[in-house]
């Protein structure tokens, strides 16, 4: 009776644990960590030109998540083919392909790449740049006293982990680079990974066809998945995908089990994948940070201008970075060609300032307007009273986070880029200022307490007698 009892309990756990895999899909996530170790590896290999083991010790490995697998994770790099494969003790494997000027996408199996022609790639970063030169071609170091001890803290580590693992400082006030510090390794042209500081991009690019009339951003989003008679989701206008108040079941977590995560990693098509997502909230009524929700604009962005991933590179330097001067540019794609503009693009410091730039001068450039007018203000205006507005952070509002910031001496007009692991660009309008911190941060929230004295101390440095 006893064997019997313990074989009923037994046979209730296994099955209870199958219902729990079946919804849950604990392979799915982990396959989250091998395509993040495959697709970061790669991009920092072969576009970046970094060390793929400091990568993986300092990116990678502290990551939270990511360290409970990490001791089983294996790697191979491999130059001749210029692709890395991960895996997670040999199972779930991962595979990143590096192709000249598109950075590294994810391959999942036998499906077709979208490509761009040689002859884009080659016109691009080209032209004349519209955006005043912010430096020459050398190192600009601190001549004030109070600044460089504001860089040198900003690249001081703790006696013990979690570490800062900052990369490069730039600083440029008045149109013009005042100060940088690079870690070793880095320099003024690396291209350097940005993480989700992409999704304020993604959002100038969409500024970009308001301007041109070609988007309308109280009109219901593009999406032909959503277009059925009988489709709420056909409600969802395109500000409320910049602002992540869709209403979609798109949340992003970071635990791997998320729609985000999972599009991200195991999904050839990503915008395909969350445009599949249900209701469960009126459109405009919730706000949920979502990685996913940018990702439909990127598809929206690409279908606009063309639909294929030639039109899209050309039309994102054409309009955007050549404009600006951005140089060393790299904007990833998926399988079907479209931006992973909500996390991959890369680009160096110098260049993540020159984008600043362009919200600073009001969407501007020597002279020509890029983004419409009103556009940085819409953008930094809080969303349902967080700290988000619609592609960029905001100090606006009563958000906690942007009170403290506030607090400690920030101006209440400051809006910010925030990427995973202390990517942070900061715009200050009342200072004329643009400052740009790229790390590999492990410390609370990508070492927000240490972003946040750079900023402070850079003000104070401006204004000795005050």
């Amino acid at each position: 009776m006893r064997l019997a009892r313990r074989l009923i309990v037994a046979a209730v756990v296994l099955a209870a644990l199958a219902v729990v895999s079946a919804i849950y899909r604990p392979d799915r996530a982990l396959r989250t960590g091998t395509g993040t170790a495959a697709h970061d590896l790669c991009s920092e290999t072969f576009v970046s030109q970094l060390d793929p083991a400091l990568v993986f010790a300092e990116s990678l490995t502290p990551r939270p998540g990511f360290r409970w697998i990490a001791w089983g994770m294996r790697y191979t790099v491999d130059h001749g083919r210029r692709e890395v494969s991960a895996s997670l003790l040999g199972s779930l494997a991962s595979r990143a392909v590096f192709r000249d000027g598109l950075g590294c996408v994810l391959v999942h199996g036998n499906e077709p790449l979208a490509t761009a022609s040689l002859a884009t790639l080659a016109s691009m970063r080209h032209a004349e740049a519209l955006l005043p030169a912010i430096a020459g071609p050398v190192i600009v170091p601190p001549t004030v006293p109070r600044l460089k001890a504001a860089l040198e803290a900003a690249f001081a580590e703790p006696d013990r982990p979690p570490h800062r693992n900052t990369k490069a400082v730039v600083i440029v006030h008045e149109g013009k680079l005042i100060a940088e510090h690079y870690a070793e390794g880095y320099g003024i042209n690396t291209p350097i990974l940005g993480f989700s500081m992409t999704k304020s991009v993604t959002n100038a690019l969409v500024g970009i066809l308001v301007q041109k009339r070609r988007l309308v951003t109280d009109a219901p989003a593009p999406l032909p998945a959503w277009q059925g008679a009988n489709d709420p989701r056909g409600a969802i206008t395109i500000e409320q995908l910049l602002r992540m108040s869709s209403g979609l079941a798109l949340d992003e977590t970071g635990s791997g089990f998320d729609p985000s995560n999972q599009m991200f990693y195991d999904e050839p098509d990503m915008a395909g994948y969350a445009q599949a997502a249900r209701l469960v909230a009126a459109p405009g009524t919730r706000w949920a940070y979502s990685s996913a929700s940018t990702q439909l604009l990127a598809r929206i962005v690409r279908d606009r201008v063309g639909g294929t991933a030639d039109a899209v590179q050309r039309f994102a330097f054409t309009e955007l970075f050549d404009p600006l001067g951005m140089r060393s540019v790299t904007l990833e794609m998926d399988a079907t060609g479209t931006p992973v503009g909500a996390h991959y693009m890369l680009a160096s410091a110098r260049d993540w300032a020159r984008f600043g730039s362009l919200f600073l001068n009001d969407g501007v450039v020597g002279g020509r307007r890029i983004l419409p007018e009103g556009w940085v203000k819409f953008s930094t205006d809080p969303t349902l009273g967080t700290a988000y507005g619609a592609g960029w952070w905001t100090n606006r509002g009563n958000d906690p986070a942007a009170l403290h910031r506030i607090k400690v001496g920030i101006p209440a007009d400051a809006y910010f880029a925030f990427g995973n692991l202390g990517q942070r660009i900061a715009v200050i309008p009342s200072e004329r200022l643009v400052i740009v911190r790229m790390a590999r941060a492990h410390l609370p929230y990508g070492d927000m307490a240490g972003f946040e004295r750079l900023i402070v101390e850079t003000i104070a440095s401006l204004h000795p007698n005050r």
